[in-house]
């Protein structure tokens, strides 16, 4: 077990010890009772889809919602709501607050025979704990998922992939030093930027096993084990975010999905394999945002220092798969565009270890472009919502990249990848019923990925959910293409407390 792990359970043990001894005090009501978690905390909020409703549901009915900071309360006004609400005097007098959770049963199957892997995309049983706990100017929270994998069995307990039996989501604490900073550190779950499905400066860890198995969306984020500062000036407001140690993502290995590995599709029977910096302190990340509210307008600028994300190089003589040096340097606007909102980002991805573009091992820089427009429709149906996004993925150097290419081997990606995304979504019985379809199309590498989902509330506490993740493709090396075999279906009941 590394030492992040052990930290990591160590944390754990100390948050359930504290729930067991905070339920021996006498009962009262829950202080600071809320949804918050990364939700609040995390300006602008989620891409839509990742909030804390079911995988596909929109919130907003009447129109769509202002990005944070263009209406409401700002972050730092509903971190000092929770604050005030928290009558405590003694870490232990309130009981456990906010404790909340829910137990699903999630499963799914393949549509079509895949050599590589088994017919079960996803089978599990989960049950997700959540408490928030204020004490003296400071905020404990803690997110643990417990649960049991039918399909692929059990494995080890690895913190960083989230496998075994525990998925710790969330152990961090958050206080001001100042009235102008927050300061959260520990595990949580990151995100800024501005586009749904679609990351450009969003550089914390994405799980995308989950996303493409039939794991609710919310999911797709993967926790970072971090330190964040937020300042809030009248000039701008910043964000840092320091990583001691390179959280990757939990990337597609073979292990649930049928993958391209360089030469042929592979799955279970040829993993992945890996080189990864895993050094604290020396193979960290930072990240930094400087936001502003211009007249109804979300601008920011972004920064990162790191690693590409997921595996971009390899080394010859091994076979290994790396992670090579990368900055990240872009911008954002968001906010009103007639009756729906719009936005624009962009970012230029500086691949450090190839600087030239002729190293064939190892990743390209990039300009990556997005442009988005999401609109409410009442005139055609009530609680009708549409989006679309245009998004370009240019690779720098190109000449030289296809120039380093061993005599006889053709260039697996285009200099412009091209790829439109649509997202329909309809509300029925009272706003109970939720249908949606979400919809990636690349016409330059000619291959779709669909995820239609439906979504019903029995009551305030039961839920059941059907899915599916649809993939298509004319080559197998494109990046949707590569899972055509992984076509599934899931369903879900969950039930929350």
């Amino acid at each position: 077990m590394n030492i992040k792990m052990s930290f990591m359970l160590r944390v754990f043990s100390i948050a359930v010890l504290m729930g067991g001894l905070a339920l021996a005090a006498p009962p009262s009501l829950p202080s600071g009772l809320s949804d918050e978690g990364e939700k609040s905390s995390d300006s602008p909020s989620l891409p839509s889809g990742l909030g804390g409703e079911s995988s596909e549901e929109k919130q907003s009915t009447s129109s769509p919602s202002l990005p944070s900071g263009l209406g409401g309360d700002s972050e730092s006004d509903e971190q000092e709501e929770s604050r005030e609400d928290s009558q405590s005097d003694s870490f232990f007098d309130s009981g456990l607050t906010g404790l909340t959770g829910f137990l699903e049963f999630r499963s799914g199957w393949r549509l079509q025979n895949d050599e590589n892997q088994q017919d079960m995309s996803i089978g599990e049983t989960r049950l997700q704990l959540e408490m928030e706990k204020y004490w003296e100017g400071i905020t404990f929270a803690i997110t643990s998922d417990i649960y049991y994998d039918w399909a692929y069995g059990g494995h080890r307990v690895d913190l960083e992939r989230g496998e075994g039996f525990l998925d710790l989501r969330e152990a961090n604490v958050l206080f001001s030093p100042a009235d102008f900073v927050d300061i959260k550190a520990g595990r949580q779950v990151l995100t800024w930027g501005t586009g749904d499905l679609i990351f450009i400066n969003d550089m914390f860890p994405k799980d995308w096993q989950s996303f493409f198995s039939g794991r609710d969306t919310e999911y797709l984020k993967a926790p970072s084990d971090a330190a964040k500062a937020s300042f809030y000036t009248d000039i701008a407001n910043v964000d840092v975010v320091y990583t001691p140690r390179f959280d990757s993502d939990r990337f597609i290995n073979g292990e649930r999905n049928s993958y391209w590995n360089g030469m042929q599709t592979a799955g279970e029977d040829s993993l992945l394999r890996t080189e990864k910096p895993d050094q604290w302190f020396r193979d960290d990340e930072w990240a930094v945002r400087v936001s502003k509210n211009v007249q109804g307008y979300e601008l920011a600028a972004y920064g990162y220092w790191g690693y590409w994300k997921s595996p971009s190089g390899q080394i010859p003589s091994t076979g290994e798969f790396t992670f090579n040096d990368l900055n990240v340097y872009g911008a954002s606007v968001r906010g009103q565009v007639g009756a729906g909102i719009g936005n624009i980002e962009l970012g230029y991805y500086d691949s450090r270890d190839d600087q030239d573009g002729d190293d064939p091992f190892a990743a390209n820089s990039q300009m990556r472009y997005l442009v988005g427009y999401e609109q409410d429709f009442p005139e055609i149906a009530n609680d009708l919502t549409a989006a679309v996004q245009f998004y370009v993925e240019q690779t720098m150097r190109y000449e030289s990249y296809e120039e380093s290419l061993p005599p006889g081997q053709e260039s697996t990606i285009d200099q412009y990848r091209q790829l439109l995304t649509f997202r329909i979504t309809k509300l029925y019985l009272n706003q109970n019923l939720t249908t949606s379809l979400f919809t990636y199309f690349s016409p330059s590498d000619k291959d779709v990925y669909m995820r239609p989902n439906i979504h019903y509330k029995v009551d305030d506490n039961l839920a059941v959910e059907a899915g599916a993740n649809i993939f298509w493709g004319d080559y197998p090396y494109t990046f949707f293409g590569q899972f055509r075999d992984n076509t599934n279906i899931y369903t879900a009941v969950r039930y929350s407390f």
